[in-house]
């Protein structure tokens, strides 16, 4: 749960619109799929300029699923 609140988190202070954060993991045996959703016109903030900041979320996602012991991937979903 604790790699799911913290895109959660990330997500929520990038936008202009942080009640619209929707957040949704789904857990494999060894690995997780962590899909966000934000309001339409908070996409771009949340890929930012040539997908840096969304670059930037899965590698903080990957370092702390990895001190975990799992695998999990973002999915920024429209």
């Amino acid at each position: 749960m604790a790699l799911k609140e913290l895109i959660e988190a990330i997500a929520q202070a990038l936008v202009d619109e942080p009640d619209n954060v929707e957040v949704q993991e789904i857990d494999g045996e060894h690995n997780s799929l962590i899909e966000l959703r934000v309001a339409k016109n908070d996409i771009g903030k949340v890929i930012g300029k040539d997908g840096r900041t969304a670059q930037s979320m899965r590698t903080i996602l990957t370092a702390a699923s990895t001190k975990l012991g799992r695998r999990a991937h973002l999915d920024i979903v429209d």
